[in-house]
């Protein structure tokens, strides 16, 4: 084998799980099809529960300095402010949630953070790598790219976007719906003229015209400029173009609009791939499902699949796991991404506030196969939910964690003796928590729950420890 994984897209699934897969040991090749990283800001909302994942993934530091919480919004008419508006529902900070809204990173600045902890790990990016055929056999996939060089590995995970073209060589079909059919246009400008300290909005002037945002993008000189076009009127993404959306639907002049850093149009929909799965082959992020940008919701589902499937991924390659815990991997992630796009769908539609639900520490794991609550009588935080943080004997639970292993957090109950690969923390009490033992998954979510260590074994051998 040329490789243990090849990773196909240099997005951020691709790089995340590139990361998960280095610090496992598992040889990955992360092949992009591009000359460099992608240079817009298009996914720019990191929400609560992936800052967990970037803290345990080791660039939350780098995120944080790198962004900057969601401005308010003020609405413009006529040349005058007449209001606010909070894009997303304040939430005070707890103990068990240290992350309330999304950190704005334009996600380029995501990716190059990223790209530059897979160095850290030793792995790196193979650039110009475009896949143009794939086979699979009993013993590996076999792929080849455009400048006809082949490349053999035991897995292969599809994290090369909406447009995946190893979702086409597979023959994995797509079911959606179209979210809106008005044309959108998202752009990267340099705009004179506004503050930096809100998002910028500008409601339509009157029927038939579109709206138009534009949101300082933290750590940078640029904007993040979208504008709405009614259906039928294609989005001009030049210099001249943004000018005159820009002149005619707010108060500046053309010549605010000093430069276009990168600009792309799209039509809003929102599709599910109809399978995860193909044999040795996975699929992520974008290739997987494709959202609505409203909400926030892409981005950070695609993160959490290449979170759910790395360590997997890990666990079977190097820690002699069984091949069928991979079977969970699509049992647990298509279910999430199909309720968070109807989630994205619905916010779009201003159906739903961008509240609780966006923040994703909400979902969970409860109903799959790799979920086992054994207590007669289960608290608040069950198995298959999210391991909160909090204090458990003055340590803090999220550094416990923090790592590729797995952590049994005991709370009033003894510790059974367990393998030296898993973590165990003690204490007397944890509010959060509660009385019992909790096994935490690497990725950070309670798989197995009870009041003994009875079962634990047998739970612990089926993942391979």
């Amino acid at each position: 084998m040329d490789t243990d994984v090849l990773v196909v897209g240099a997005g951020p699934t691709g790089l995340a799980l590139g990361i998960d897969l280095a610090r496992r040991g598992v040889a990955a090749l992360v092949a992009e099809r591009a000359e460099g990283l992608f240079p817009g800001s298009r996914g720019k909302g990191v929400q609560p529960r992936t800052m967990e994942v970037f803290d345990d993934l080791g660039v939350l530091d780098a995120i944080r300095a790198a962004g900057g919480p969601c401005p308010v919004g003020v609405i413009w008419q006529d040349g005058r402010r007449t209001g606010e508006h909070r894009m997303f529902d304040p939430v005070e900070e707890s103990e068990d949630s240290p992350y309330t809204g999304p950190w704005m990173v334009p996600q380029w600045r995501t990716q190059e953070i990223l790209a530059a902890r897979l160095a850290e790990l030793g792995g790196a990016v193979a650039f110009g790598r475009e896949v143009v055929g794939l086979t699979q056999d009993a013993d590996g996939v076999h792929a080849e790219f455009a400048s006809g060089e082949p490349v053999t590995a035991r897995y292969a995970v599809a994290a090369d976007g909406g447009r995946s073209t190893v979702r086409r060589l597979l023959g994995i079909g797509m079911t959606g719906e179209t979210v809106d059919p008005d044309p959108m246009l998202v752009a990267d400008v340099r705009i004179s003229g506004l503050d930096r300290d809100h998002w910028h909005i500008f409601p339509p002037l009157g029927e038939g015209d579109g709206f138009l945002a534009i949101c300082p993008l933290a750590g940078t000189e640029d904007f993040q400029l979208v504008a709405q076009f009614p259906d039928g009127t294609p989005p001009d993404a030049s210099l001249e173009g943004l000018r005159k959306v820009v002149a005619a639907r707010s108060h500046l002049a053309p010549e605010a609009v000093t430069q276009v850093r990168w600009a792309s149009d799209f039509r809003p929909r929102a599709a599910l791939a109809d399978r995860f799965r193909s044999g040795r082959v996975f699929l992520a992020g974008d290739a997987a499902h494709v959202h609505s940008p409203a909400g926030g919701q892409g981005l950070n589902t695609s993160v959490q699949d290449a979170y759910n499937l790395g360590w997997k991924l890990g666990a079977v390659l190097t820690g002699g796991a069984p091949a069928s815990l991979l079977d969970t991997y699509e049992e647990e992630r298509r279910p999430i991404a199909a309720d968070m796009l109807g989630l994205s769908t619905s916010v779009h539609r201003g159906q739903t506030r961008r509240g609780a639900a966006t923040r994703q520490l909400g979902l969970g794991y409860r109903k799959s196969s790799l979920t086992q609550e054994t207590r007669t009588v289960p608290g608040a935080l069950r198995a298959g939910d999210r391991a909160p943080d909090g204090t458990l004997d003055g340590v803090r639970l999220f550094d416990a964690f923090r790592g590729p292993h797995w952590t049994l957090v005991a709370v009033g109950t003894a510790a059974p003796a367990l393998p030296e690969s898993v973590h165990t923390i003690s204490g007397a009490q944890q509010a959060t928590y509660g009385k019992g033992l909790f096994l935490v998954r690497p990725d950070g979510y309670v798989g197995w729950a009870g009041e003994t260590g009875a079962g634990l074994t047998r739970y612990l051998e089926r993942a391979g420890l």
